[in-house]
């Protein structure tokens, strides 16, 4: 199975929150709060957003966190990328001479292809999208057929 890590996935829910919140600047303690997260949690998310330029950071008595730009010029892909680094299915799709199997194997170029077909549809999700309840999805895996 193929999934984002804890760490990822409170990430978009600490931009989420940051989104909602409309420019307001929001310390560590209220993201915490309202993402019902760990402080701890919540401030290492935050200082990866902050390190990958997605979230500007404040100090002082009213210091905190904010966007750093509009949430649906923020895709899925780029808060994916800042905790997890570059997306990618095989280390081999991301750059040559990681894998000792490469001189043996013709799947790199597949795998790139693949690669690539993932972060494009994760760029088309933005964090706007995201704070937004959900719409029912077409099941892939149901199949009708007609008699």
């Amino acid at each position: 199975m193929l999934r984002i890590s804890k760490m990822t996935d409170y990430a978009i829910m600490v931009m989420v929150e940051l989104s909602a919140s409309r420019g307001e600047v929001l310390n560590a303690h209220v993201l915490a709060d309202r993402s019902h997260l760990e402080l701890p949690t919540v401030s290492k998310v935050l200082k990866l957003l902050v390190k990958s330029g997605l979230v500007d950071s404040y100090r002082g008595a009213a210091g905190g966190y904010s966007l750093e730009r509009d949430a649906s010029e923020i895709s899925v892909a780029e808060i994916i990328t800042a905790i997890e680094g570059p997306i990618a299915m095989t280390e081999c799709s991301i750059e040559e001479g990681l894998c000792s199997q490469e001189a043996n194997c013709g799947l790199r170029g597949n795998w790139q292809r693949i690669s690539v077909a993932i972060v494009e549809a994760m760029e088309n999700v933005t964090l706007a999208e995201m704070a937004q309840p959900a719409k029912p999805a077409a099941d892939p895996l149901h199949i009708t057929t007609h008699a």
